[in-house]
Formats: C-alpha cells, structure tokens, sequence
C-alpha cells in the first residue's frame, strides 16, 4: 500500500507526497505534461531535444552534475510519447538542493546558442547511432507511419527525420519551453525520509512564485478503425530477416488494457510462452521471437516481432504466427496459464513498491492518467482478468484487417 497526499499550489503545480520512513533517500520527481504527440509535425523530436537541453545549466546552476555528485545525489530524465519525465535521488537532508536545482531550470533554463549546438549534435548522432546505423535501427520510423495515418504517434521520440533537429532554433526551443514547461503542466512527487509539512513549505518555497503559464490546448485526435491489412517492405543489410506485426489496441485506462497487457505475455513473455515455445523451440520458425504493447497512455500498439531463422521465408513465418494467435481465439487459455502470467506481473509490481524512485514514478504516472489510486489498484485490475476476458480481447484486436505488417528483408541473402 502506497500512502499519498497531494496538495495544488496557487500557480497550478500538483504536489504529491510519500512518506517512508524506512528509506535514508527522497526522490524529487517532477513530470511535464508534454511529449513527442505535443510537437509541430514539422518540427519533430523537440520533447526529446528538451530533455537534454535541460541538463544544459540554468541561470543559477550552470552545472547541475557537479552539485549532485557533491551532496551524494544523481539525475536522470527519459522522454516518451506522452510526457517527459525528470528525477533526482539525494540523501534527505539534501533534498532542498533538489528543490533548488529543478525549481531553478523550470523557471530560467540557461538559453544559449552554444548549449543548443552541443545537444543539438547529441541528439543527431544518437538518431544516427540508434536509429539509421544499427541494424534493424530505423524499425520504428518505418513501422508507425504505417500503423498511424493521423495521430501524432507517428513518429518516434526521437523524430520524424534529423532535418528537425538540424534546423531547430533558438526561437524554436525558447517557444516549446515556455509554452510547455510550466507549473501548471507539471505534477512534482517528492518521495522517502521527508515530511508533508516540509513537503508543503519546500515546495512553495522553490515553486510557489513560478508564474503559469499558456500552455497549448492538446486536442487528441482520433485514429479511425482500421478496415484492411497495411503491410510494407524494407530491403536491408541486416543478419536475416525479420517480421514485424503491429495491432491498435485501446488507451492506457480502457478497461481492456489489463487482458491485453496479460495476453502480451501469455503471447511472447518467457520461454513457456506461446509464440516461443511453438515457433522458436518447437517448429525453429524464429532464432527469436517476442511479444509486447507500446504501454502508451492513449491507443497504442500490440507488437510481435521476430527474426526468422535460416530457409524461413517472411511468408512462411507470417503465417505460423497467425496459426498461434488463431488457436488462441477459438480455444483460449486455460486457468493456469493466466494464473501462471498473473503472479509473475503482480510480483513484478510488489517489488517495485519497494523502491522510493518507484513509488515515486507509479505516482507521477498515476497522476498523468488521471487517476492516483492506480498506485494500489493496478494489481487487484489484473487479478481480475478472466480466460474468457483474454480470448476476448484476442477476437477483438488480433484481426488481420487491423494488422500492420513490416517485412524487413535482408539484402545479403543469408537464408
């Protein structure tokens, strides 16, 4: 059980508050309401430029490593489609640095031509390194064009295309912070060894005279129901070949999400899995072979992918694929292979509520999704999954007319 308080300050910054009283540590987690859905379709990859933009100094703290390592603490930030997260652990007498230095960079990030070349030549050859010159790498720019035609996550964190990120300017980045990193598109979780009440007078402290801000309206747009199968295909110098399928499946708080997080590992988690056990062990269809969701807060994707083995062709594997998946809707599961998938994921979320950055980030997501008792929920939601509820939502989104295929040929020929 996570125990929380969450408190609003005037200028529109939701506060949360864990107590634990075991831990020597306290976490300053602080979440913007902005992700790579927020961006210009022309001006792609800012959400994750700002990430590394804002361990660029601010005005009063030019260098925000050297202050953490000095007081035993670390930092660390990811970006994802949805929002962009920032987190700080410290000894909990430290925790006013941490306020100091998050408060400092939400409200006068250090904007300078020469910070912006630095990561801005960062982030350019990370698209290069792990996007276009790693096998395999440009996967996600070629499948989800494919998979979305209108909403906005059609393109990865990273961006559409590095001409983005090359022509981005001071102007630009200036616009994003200011119209996105705000107190009032923000939710600060301060989690470990620290008090409400100083939870409350730090916080004020720091935040309290931020000013609000005009952030942009974000209005979802809807991605019409796929009616017909999209397939594409990409010739390569990669090992061997590899199939992609992707499925729209529904948004993160739909009641179905939790069979199909379950069915996702009934599917392709572990060697007794279905896709494993049948296509890689059994019939050596695939050297590998996984399945997994997108985990994105509005419809993602259900995704099995897999690297074919030698004398298999893209076909051949495509449709073993749909023989497994095909058994599963008109026979289902039995009990104890859902039972069998329910406590590794109830383990899974036992353990990480042992850890203060955990709590801390289960709240700050909790809160993004609108709904804080996710924190002591979420377990019970899928102890509840039915056989009948995950053969279901097999009939319902394993369709081939709702199928986004990728078949990533290999140029050298090695099969």
């Amino acid at each position: 059980m996570i125990t929380f308080n969450d408190f609003t300050l005037s200028n529109g910054l939701q506060v949360i508050h864990h107590f634990d009283a075991s831990s020597r540590l306290c976490v300053l987690n602080v979440l913007y309401k902005v992700g790579s859905k927020n961006e210009n379709p022309e001006k792609t990859g800012f959400a994750h430029l700002f990430e590394h933009l804002m361990f660029g100094g601010s005005k009063h703290v030019p260098d925000f490593d050297t202050v953490l390592q000095q007081i035993g603490g670390d930092n660390n930030a990811f970006t994802s489609n949805d929002f962009t997260n920032y987190y700080i652990t410290v000894p909990s007498n430290n925790i006013e640095t941490a306020f100091w230095i998050e408060s400092d960079r939400m409200l006068a990030l250090d904007f300078n031509q020469k910070s912006l070349d630095v990561q801005k030549s960062v982030v350019i050859e990370e698209f290069k390194e792990r996007y276009l010159n790693q096998p395999y790498g440009d996967v996600w720019l070629q499948l989800l064009p494919l998979a979305y035609k209108n909403h906005p996550y059609q393109w990865p964190t990273i961006g559409k295309e590095i001409s983005h990120i090359e022509t981005a300017t001071l102007e630009d980045v200036k616009d994003f912070f200011y119209s996105y990193y705000a107190p009032n598109n923000a939710v600060l979780i301060l989690c470990g060894n620290i008090s409400l009440e100083e939870t409350k007078r730090l916080s004020e402290k720091w935040f309290g005279d931020i000013e609000t801000r005009n952030v942009p309206a974000y209005n979802p747009v809807k991605e019409p129901v796929q009616l017909e199968k999209r397939t594409k295909h990409i010739y390569s110098d990669v090992p061997v070949d590899l199939l992609v399928m992707a499925f729209p499946i529904c948004e993160r708080v739909h009641a179905d999400f939790y069979a199909i997080d379950l069915l996702t590992d009934i599917l392709g988690s572990g060697k007794s899995s279905r896709l494993y056990s049948r296509l890689l062990k059994e019939r050596n269809i695939f050297s590998e072979i996984d399945c997994y969701h997108s985990g994105d807060a509005e419809a993602g994707l259900l995704i099995i992918e897999g690297k074919l083995s030698l004398g298999i062709t893209l076909e051949q594997a495509e449709n073993e694929v749909w023989i497994v998946l095909n058994d599963l809707i008109k026979t289902g599961i039995d009990e104890q292979e859902l039972i069998k998938v329910k406590n590794k994921t109830e383990t899974n979320i036992r353990f990480n509520d042992i850890g203060v950055l955990n709590k801390a980030m289960k709240l700050a997501y909790a809160s993004y999704y609108g709904n804080l008792d996710l924190v002591n929920t979420e377990a019970d939601n899928y102890l509840l999954v039915t056989t009948n509820q995950i053969m279901m939502v097999a009939k319902s989104y394993l369709l081939p007319e709702h199928s986004n295929v990728l078949y990533y040929h290999s140029k050298n020929g090695a099969r």
